[in-house]
């Protein structure tokens, strides 16, 4: 007899979230299960950084106060916890809970997942033939210049399944998949075999759609002026049932929303097309549906499974290098010929190994009725092999010491300071390797050890190529409207690469914005694509077109030199263009969701 749907709330999306979610979530609806995901590529880039300089660290060590005062419930209520917190050092953090776990005087069984942390082992894998093959370009870890000082592989969700079947009520992860946190906890509750794929598919679906909290509940959504209660928007909740398919909630007393659309923004978000690769299986995205049912529920079903890849990605840094910033400010009229001398001022005489990088933000009003309407930032970066090298360019005396001899107009915000100090950059390779070649290991808090087999059937499967739309008939009237009358958009990063969703809530817009929406029509929407690689691809039960816009992010979002790192604005770039639009599709509220 199938058991009930296993209730799994989301209290963190990433290294920094808000720290009172878990306060919140403990203080909502019940729930059976908790989670909290910390590592997103750039947070973990961050987190590898600070555990380079004290080997010691390398945890989210506030993961630590969040949970303090809820022992006492978590063990009352049975809740379980599972959580990537644990970052490079799992181990140290699982010891520093059970600490606390004495301390508090409660019976809570803590276990930690090993087996992701490859750096030791890097020279050994190499020397057996594993060349860690670029995700994107297939170039072998062999022709990265730099030298990692973090490799760590995306370890599947029966390491913490069994952990939980072995009596722990926390489990501590490093480097795990997103999904993987709440597959585990799903896999453990429904008793699934592991090539139970259609029912493991509906969990990663479930596990991608709650991993970015409030993201599924309005959060930085296309959107959010019909979001209710926006200010604070709650962490969302999934009932996965026995078949995979889930409904997504929230917390009753919490503000935001669930709807249609806020879930669709998050199944688009970070995707690489419609198979959706996890080291547990392999997820076809093409027909999944998201379908309301009641208020601030939205059911999730479809999802469909295969065998997983032989490989998984394993997610290594290196720096290099460094950088500094600081922001100056130049005023109409003539913005560009007053850039480019700054760039001339600030290259002359500059260290031979350091390099400018100059980004106008905004643009004057051309009849601007305040001193800001005229006004638009200048970001200057520099970049050079070595901290020393920026301290010899001394950024800030060059900036400070422009105000008589550089462009009229010249200043900078002086109650904010110039920045003096050099950062870090960290690269970051995708890099592939067999799973078989990973120790995967749940360690318990008895000391005992349980090993977690490589999947036993695989299967290498690659992104379905979609034909490019035909053109759309011509409509008799047309109006300009910026895209976003008529479509949502979420974009954000996979390494280099930034994936773009746009989607339309209403049937009869569907037709008009696939065949719109081309390859070169995304080229000259976004004219920083237009020289790149660009993989379309459509879910028509979504009513979205899905766009992977290659390298746009140079070598990821923890090294490259532009102001939105990550992408995470490019949808809304794209939504502000305004495009020829049937007038007959203008007729309605056209974001009103007929789902």
């Amino acid at each position: 007899m199938a058991r009930q749907p296993v209730r799994v709330a989301n209290f963190s999306g990433y290294y920094g979230d808000r720290f009172s979610a878990f306060d919140e979530a403990m203080g909502g609806d019940p729930f059976d299960v908790l989670v909290g995901d910390y590592l997103a590529e750039i947070t973990l880039a961050s987190l590898s950084a600070a555990h380079h300089r004290d080997p010691s660290r390398g945890y989210v060590e506030y993961f630590v106060d969040q949970l303090r005062p809820h022992l006492g419930a978590i063990a009352e209520r049975g809740i379980k916890v599972v959580t990537n917190a644990g970052g490079f050092r799992p181990a140290i953090l699982a010891e520093v809970l059970r600490a606390e776990i004495a301390a508090a005087g409660v019976a809570l069984r803590v276990a930690h997942i090993e087996g992701d942390n490859i750096l030791a082992d890097l020279a050994s894998l190499r020397a057996a033939g594993h060349r860690f093959d670029h995700l994107d370009t297939g170039a072998a870890l062999a022709d990265w210049a730099a030298t990692p000082f973090a490799a760590n592989a995306y370890l599947g969700g029966w390491g913490i399944a069994a952990a939980l079947r072995a009596g722990a009520d926390i489990v501590v992860c490093g480097r795990v998949t997103d999904a993987s946190l709440t597959v585990g906890p799903a896999a453990w509750w429904h008793d699934w075999s592991p090539e139970d794929w259609d029912a493991l598919a509906g969990a990663v679906v479930a596990g991608h759609i709650i991993e970015c909290g409030p993201h599924a509940v309005g959060g930085n959504f296309s959107g959010f002026l019909d979001i209710p209660d926006r200010v604070v928007p709650g962490f969302p909740l999934a009932e996965i049932a026995a078949d995979g398919n889930c409904v997504v909630t929230k917390h009753a007393r919490d503000g935001g929303t669930v709807t249609p659309d806020t879930v669709t923004a998050q199944v688009v978000y970070e995707i690489q097309g419609p198979l959706y690769l996890n080291p547990d299986v392999s997820v076809r995205l093409d027909d999944v549906r998201v379908t309301a049912a009641g208020p601030d529920r939205v059911l999730v079903s479809g999802a469909r499974g295969g065998p997983p890849p032989p490989t998984t990605k394993v997610a290594l840094f290196a720096p290099v290098g460094y950088t500094i910033v600081n922001t100056v400010y130049v005023t109409a009229p003539h913005v560009a010929e007053k850039v480019d001398l700054l760039r001339a001022q600030l290259e002359h005489d500059l260290p031979e190994d350091v390099t400018v990088h100059l980004t106008t933000i905004g643009a004057p009003d051309p009849d601007p009725a305040s001193q800001w309407a005229a006004t638009v930032a200048v970001r200057v970066m520099l970049t050079a092999p070595t901290a020393g090298a920026l301290d010899r360019a001394d950024l800030a005396r060059r900036l400070g010491g422009l105000y008589l001899q550089s462009i009229p107009g010249y200043f900078h915000d002086v109650a904010a300071g110039l920045n003096t100090t050099p950062r870090p950059r960290v690269e970051f390779w995708p890099g592939l390797l067999p799973q078989a070649a990973l120790a995967h290991r749940v360690r318990l808090d008895d000391g005992s050890e349980l090993t977690v087999d490589p999947p036993a059937r695989t299967e290498t499967a690659r992104q379905p190529e979609h034909p490019e739309p035909d053109p759309a008939p011509a409509a008799e009237r047309v109006r300009e409207v910026p895209l976003g009358t008529v479509a949502h958009a979420r974009s954000g990063d996979k390494g280099g690469n930034s994936n773009l969703g746009i989607w339309t809530a209403d049937a009869r817009v569907w037709p008009w914005l696939r065949a719109y929406l081309s390859t070169d029509r995304i080229r000259t929407l976004i004219p920083e694509a237009a020289d790149l690689d660009i993989v379309r691809h459509e879910f028509p039960d979504l009513r979205a077109v899905h766009f992977v816009l290659r390298g746009l992010l140079g070598a990821g979002g923890s090294a490259n030199t532009r102001i939105d790192q990550v992408g995470k604005a490019i949808g809304e770039y794209v939504r502000a263009r305004r495009v020829p639009v049937p007038e007959d599709l203008l007729t309605a509220t056209t974001q009103e969701s007929t789902r």
